[in-house]
């Protein structure tokens, strides 16, 4: 007859491999996430109906070293004065152009700086 070996206790699945894709898990999440409350600029959609250009030419150029207004350097501060002084009406456009090397954030700081000083209608042209 034939004789066999005597049963082995079945082992029971060891957790430190899983307890370890967890823990892993937990932190690629807790680094991917982004903490705090994203910030947005409130814009207007355009292509509503179409008024004439009026006043004085308000074309603000920006990139990441400086501002110029209607091609002159101007200091940040100084621009808010200078951008109101020529506007004719409280509605009217300033026009935003980004030149080579400026970045979305600057675009976004030139936007917030204007529409915190009164200035409600923007539009933002191409980078040439």
């Amino acid at each position: 007859m034939f004789r066999f070996a005597a049963p082995r206790p079945s082992r029971r699945p060891s957790l430190t491999p899983m307890i370890d894709v967890v823990f892993l898990l937990l932190v690629f999440f807790m680094l991917a996430a982004r903490f705090g409350q994203d910030v947005g600029l409130s814009l207007a959609p355009g292509g509503g109906v179409g008024t004439e250009y009026q006043g004085a030419p308000r074309l603000v150029e920006f990139d990441d070293l400086g501002l110029w207004l209607n091609g002159t350097e101007i200091d940040r501060d100084a621009l808010a004065v200078a951008v109101l002084d020529l506007m004719p009406s409280e509605d009217a456009v300033v026009v935003l152009r980004p030149r080579d090397g400026a970045r979305v954030q600057d675009l976004t700081q030139v936007t917030e700086f204007l529409q915190g000083a009164g200035v409600r209608n923007l539009i933002v042209l191409e980078p040439q």
